[in-house]
């Protein structure tokens, strides 16, 4: 006789941006494979008990109840997302009792140059200290994340309890795919959460979003609006402050750079623009997790990328409709077969 694997989510639901966007699509497929239940902790980082958008719509649409900070939380499997948000804790009220915890690393564990991202051994021991369980893992969500955590445990022994999860716990894309241009012009966009880390340097900026572009859309740019920066061929908005379908209506070009401090784990924006029909650029790190259909280069590189597609505008059609085919790894049909599906292969349920 069958029985459905149990899954408890743990998250602090007022997380912005890809997390709460991860966690709704992952709850849309997770619904028809497993008895979910979803638990909110009230997080020191956050204020208030209302869930994003996109948590609380994807509850709605599944009939799911949002349970915060029930005492005792138990299930076959515990699924913690992005465990950052304990990092201004000092205690966690709650008991975990499952056979596997499994915390999803949204951030990375170490920026460029080897700092950490934040307080990982605060969070995961405040974690391991609330759990009962035959096995603790974490899950990267993409190789370059993959290789920050390993890092990280190579150099914590007192973590080395936790394993790291063999596949991938990706971002789920299933972006409805929009044809690209027939002809595309130097017209170039980015989008992000607001945020100083988020943006390369001003030179940088200069570089990525010309005078000489067509249009420069910047969406998430509070950084830029309050400082009052006089940029002119900037069109600048706030993050939430222009409807997404007209924004991607606005540029041929995704040109994605970061502070130096600072590398995308996932970068769910990057999946978004390709679905839309963009020619997506960022800089080698970010690029790899998307296996080719994110072009690599470094900032004094994007004119000329721009510019040889503008000419050649059948080689534009054909790498978006390639990297459209690419999105293909990150669908629910993907993240069933390669990860929940292990999930029924380590305890031997059927869904």
């Amino acid at each position: 006789m069958s029985t459905r694997l149990t899954i408890a989510y743990v998250i602090d639901p007022r997380f912005s941006g890809g997390t709460s966007s991860a966690v709704a699509a992952e709850l849309a497929i997770s619904v028809r494979f497993a008895k979910v239940s979803v638990h909110a902790v009230s997080s020191a980082m956050f204020k208030g008990e209302i869930a994003s958008p996109q948590i609380q719509k994807s509850l709605n649409e599944h009939h799911l109840e949002l349970i915060w900070d029930q005492e005792t939380i138990s299930a076959d499997v515990v699924v913690v997302h992005n465990p950052s948000f304990l990092k201004t804790n000092r205690t966690l009220n709650i008991s975990i009792v499952c056979k596997h915890l499994i915390v999803v690393a949204h951030e990375n564990f170490h920026r460029p140059g080897g700092k950490e991202s934040f307080d990982v051994s605060h969070c995961l021991g405040l974690l391991d200290r609330a759990t009962l369980s035959l096995r603790k893992s974490i899950a990267p969500i993409s190789p370059y994340n993959r290789l920050t955590i390993s890092n990280w445990l190579s150099l914590h022994a007192q973590h080395r309890n936790w394993s790291v999860f063999q596949q991938d716990w990706f971002n789920i894309c299933d972006f409805q795919t929009i044809p690209p241009v027939e002809f595309p012009n130097d017209r170039r966009g980015r989008h992000s959460r607001p945020g100083h880390e988020k943006f390369p340097s001003i030179q940088d900026m200069e570089l990525l979003f010309p005078k000489q572009a067509v249009a420069n859309v910047i969406l998430g740019g509070e950084v830029f609006l309050q400082s009052r920066l006089n940029k002119p061929h900037w069109q600048v908005y706030p993050f939430n402050g222009i409807n997404l379908r007209e924004y991607f209506e606005m540029f041929d070009f995704m040109v994605y750079f970061t502070a130096s401090t600072l590398r995308e784990s996932f970068g769910r924006v990057l999946a978004e623009s390709i679905a839309a029909g963009k020619v997506v650029i960022s800089d080698p790190d970010t690029a790899s997790i998307f296996d080719g259909a994110v072009i690599a280069c470094t900032p004094a590189d994007v004119d000329q990328i721009i510019n040889d597609f503008v000419c050649h505008p059948a080689k534009y059609r054909k790498h978006v409709e390639q990297a459209q085919l690419k999105l293909e790894e990150f669908s629910s049909a993907a993240f069933q077969k390669k990860v929940l599906s292990k999930l029924e292969q380590n305890f031997g349920i059927s869904g």
